[in-house]
């Protein structure tokens, strides 16, 4: 088969790249690889990393784009791409804008269209936003449902999604498992050299947080609740890097900027941060990838969202939903410095997402239905 995978942010590429490489490594299909570059630097760091290089760079991000930028842009490039080389099989990844337009593309020129992480839903339309309601239309759109856990199967069900459903696990465990191993041959002296002003003998405390719904004063709460946080434990170190968007890099820069035990760093590439997340106590995030990539590390992640299309890793301990209030958030990661018994709970629950063989699995599972 011909197959094009699109994607644009650097969560897709991360996860998309264990299949890419596989697919290849076999030269089973013809692959392509198309991006939007929906988010360009940050992207370019993953596919630098893995070493993967796309047939088609759509080039479409630009300062403080919209929604409605972004959709539109994307939706009309991606008809002269396909037109190039027609494919028979689109892969899309996730619940970003991109994925969306991809599955949209897919459908309007009846290619049919493969769902990476299919099934995720937390059942409230505004959050995560838009990505709640990209994932259920990139769903209803799909021809294939790769979903990565039972729970993420069973909601598509209750959609009424039934036809080519298959749990196979969550691929950021295999491009995990496929950087660790990367970072090892490399050996870990650029990585130490790269943090040399982070004190390792204290305890790090991992930040990332960016989500859409939390722009404007919820997300001036999270960043007091860390300042608060660092002030108050002050033997430990707060690592934050900080996403490029104005609306989070702003209030981060202004609110914790001049706190000397919080340490604000440019946007990491994937194996850095993978190394530091590694090294980390635990982590403060509102990202989907790291509450399946810190579990697997065995570290505690505190979730700060009010919702969580995610809700196997809260149900098996490895992460707590603490929202985005101030009091929450300094009241369960103090506990998680102080309590060694609950850090020690939460530390070696089970992992839910996966043993690193979800992308052999996809491609297994595509050589028996096409043929």
């Amino acid at each position: 088969m011909k197959i094009v995978f699109i994607f644009g942010t650097r969560p897709e590429a991360i996860k998309l790249a264990p299949l890419i490489l596989k697919g290849k490594e076999e030269g089973i299909h013809q692959i392509k690889v198309c991006i939007t570059a929906q988010h360009r630097e940050m992207l370019d760091q993953v596919l630098g990393f893995f070493d993967i290089k796309p047939d088609f760079d759509l080039n479409l991000m630009s300062d403080n784009q919209s929604l409605f930028d972004i959709t539109s842009k994307a939706l009309v490039t991606l008809d002269g791409a396909l037109k190039e080389k027609t494919p028979d099989l689109i892969f899309v990844q996730g619940d970003t804008t991109t994925a969306f337009v991809g599955a949209l593309a897919g459908y309007y020129k009846k290619i049919k269209v493969a769902h990476i992480e299919a099934g995720l839903r937390t059942g409230n339309k505004f959050s995560p936003y838009p990505e709640e309601i990209n994932r259920i239309l990139i769903d209803h759109l799909a021809d294939y449902h790769f979903a990565p856990t039972i729970k993420a199967a069973k909601n598509l069900s209750n959609e009424g999604i039934i036809k080519n459903v298959c749990t196979v696990g969550n691929t950021v465990v295999d491009a995990l498992y496929l950087c660790l191993d990367i970072i090892k041959k490399e050996g870990g002296k650029r990585y130490h050299k790269y943090f040399d002003f982070i004190d390792f003998s204290k305890k790090i405390i991992l930040i990332t947080g960016h989500r859409r719904e939390s722009f404007g004063k919820t997300f001036e709460n999270i960043c007091y609740a860390l300042k608060t946080l660092a002030e108050t434990f002050k033997e430990s170190e707060t690592i934050y890097p900080v996403h490029l968007n104005p609306n989070v890099c702003q209030p981060v820069n202004r609110i914790l900027r001049k706190i000397k035990n919080v340490h604000l760093l440019e946007p990491l590439g994937y194996p850095y941060l993978v190394w530091l997340m590694k090294r980390a106590y635990f982590v403060l995030t509102d990202s989907g990838g790291i509450q399946e990539e810190a579990p697997a590390l065995g570290k505690p992640v505190l979730v700060m969202r009010d919702t969580t299309e995610r809700p196997e890793g809260i149900e098996a301990g490895t992460a707590k939903l603490v929202g985005t209030q101030r009091e929450n958030i300094l009241k369960e990661a103090a506990t998680l410095l102080t309590n060694k018994r609950e850090y020690e709970r939460m530390a070696k629950a089970t992992n839910q997402y996966g043993d690193g063989k979800a992308a052999d699995r996809i491609l297994r599972i595509l050589e028996r239905r096409v043929r």
